[in-house]
């Protein structure tokens, strides 16, 4: 794995750092609503330069640029402190989705306002009592004239509040294998049939929502790759989050590192052996996470779709993140829990990241059976 950058990727990443630092929005605002609205002007920004779906074919507003320029983008953002786009659901997963499994004119039709973030995206897969067995959800779709009528809940619904359409995989089929009844719908989250309903996590935010629906109706145009065929749909849809989302996060995991660096330096535990080794070992495992994702990037280079050592990358950030905000925790003393600035934020923000996504031990199981190739117990 040769990680010097070609003559072209060089420009490429200089042209990236001087739009950012010439266009940077500035810092983002604290109310969710005007953060949100902050984001998605910032993404409007970027999709006028085409950097909004990067590596998207030019024919579906894409720049149709390489997965390693793709992956420079991500580090030329975290490293300038811009925010994320609005859109991430959309951009890192919905919109992969509809351009493999869709028609041309779900593409047509959906593809452009993800880039523009007219319409923002959310993913209706977990349920209460199947979190992380997506097959056994129980929310049912049957057919109604020329739609569907669907019925269920779903939870863990992140940005539901904010979204237009909703990555929907519900059961059309009650006596098929548990695999094989599902249909990946695209659903109108603008309905009467539809009630959102916010979970407050620890943080004080509420970007997970529960999603309770009651005869909605979704066209039968709607359903993406096929009735019946929701669970191939379903895992393009989940290989994309792990392998598109983790890049970027080992990037921030490499700023966030930066700044602990500077807090053990502040506090004057530059010399604790404690302090020291504990960093250590967290720098370790970021370096490690950050070649496993370039590793990754190259196999989904060679395949032309993300697989799933996607999962490895995720489970791997999970641990370093929740190691690393801890380490934090403890540099900044007894007083961390009630500090200002960013720590205690990140701190209880990052307890989800063993759960969000996949929880960790069904990460475990997907890397052993999949990548290692060990047998199912």
């Amino acid at each position: 794995m040769d990680l010097t950058l070609s003559p072209a990727e060089l420009e490429f990443r200089d042209a990236v750092r001087g739009w950012i630092e010439t266009n940077h929005p500035g810092r983002e605002p604290e109310s969710d609503a005007e953060a949100f609205e902050f984001r998605r002007a910032w993404q409007r920004a970027l999709n006028e330069r085409g950097w909004a779906g990067l590596s998207w074919p030019t024919e579906y507003g894409g720049a149709g640029a390489t997965l390693v320029e793709q992956a420079i983008f991500y580090e030329e953002i975290a490293r300038a402190g811009a925010p994320p786009m609005a859109n991430v659901l959309g951009l890192a997963m919905g919109g992969p989705t509809v351009i493999v499994h869709g028609t041309e004119e779900q593409k047509q039709r959906f593809l452009p306002p993800i880039l523009s973030a007219d319409e923002i995206w959310c993913q209706g897969f977990s349920e209460p009592g199947s979190g992380s067995d997506l097959a056994s959800l129980k929310t049912r779709a049957k057919r109604d004239g020329d739609g569907w009528v669907v019925t269920g809940q779903k939870v863990w619904t992140t940005y539901a509040h904010q979204a237009k359409w909703c990555m929907l995989v519900a059961r059309t089929d009650a006596d098929a294998p548990r695999h094989r009844g599902l249909t990946y719908f695209l659903m109108d989250m603008e309905q009467d049939g539809v009630d959102v309903r916010p979970l407050v996590q620890i943080t004080g935010e509420a970007e997970f929502n529960e999603l309770f629906i009651e005869e909605a109706r979704i066209p039968h145009e709607n359903i993406v790759g096929g009735e019946g065929n929701g669970w191939p749909v379903a895992i393009t849809t989940l290989m994309h989050e792990r392998a598109g989302l983790a890049f970027a996060l080992q990037v921030q995991v490499q700023i966030v590192l930066r700044e602990l660096q500077e807090q053990i330096r502040a506090a004057g535990l530059v010399d604790d052996p404690v302090i020291r080794q504990r960093f250590a070992q967290v720098y370790i495992e970021a370096q490690v996470l950050r070649l496993n994702a370039y590793r990754g990037l190259t196999a989904t280079m060679k395949r032309g779709a993300p697989g799933p050592e996607g999962s490895l990358g995720k489970w791997h950030w999970a641990e370093v993140n929740q190691a690393l905000t801890e380490l934090a925790m403890d540099v900044v003393g007894a007083d961390a829990v009630v500090a200002e600035g960013a720590w205690p934020f990140r701190f209880l923000r990052a307890r989800a990241n063993s759960i969000e996504g996949g929880t960790t031990e069904i990460l475990k199981n997907i890397v052993a059976e999949r990548v290692l190739g060990l047998p199912r117990a």
